[in-house]
């Protein structure tokens, strides 16, 4: 059994080298010697670009619309937002006057009684 192992490991390295040349993608043409197929490298190879720009063209995009479909969803929310800040702002200074008149006259009795002489009712010791 040990034996039979490298010879089939040596049978499949070929055919698995074969088949990476099939794998798309950018190839080292100079090596070739014949001019047809260093031709037909470069074609490939020029293919292969076209294929791979188009194809990340489209997903960028893709992405491109995806975003500006996101920045419009927030412009909206931001200007849902401002008019429920100013809508808020607006009920606040509506209230703050009649708020003012109310606390004013609180903080003078407040002062009045902190200023008057504290009346202990004659029990004070001398």
């Amino acid at each position: 059994m040990l034996r039979v192992l490298p010879l089939i490991v040596a049978g499949l390295l070929p055919a698995a080298a074969g088949r990476a040349q099939d794998v798309p993608g950018i190839e080292i043409c100079t090596v070739e010697k014949n001019m047809a197929r260093r031709t037909g490298c470069l074609q490939s190879n020029v293919e292969f670009l076209k294929s791979t720009m188009t194809r990340m063209t489209l997903d960028h995009q893709r992405k491109l619309d995806a975003l500006a479909r996101q920045v419009e969803a927030l412009r909206a929310t931001v200007a849902s937002l401002r008019k429920d800040v100013d809508a808020l702002q607006a009920a606040r200074k509506k209230h703050e006057p009649a708020r003012d008149g109310k606390g004013a006259a609180r903080n003078a009795t407040k002062d009045a009684t902190k200023d008057a002489p504290k009346d202990d009712g004659g029990t004070a010791k001398k």
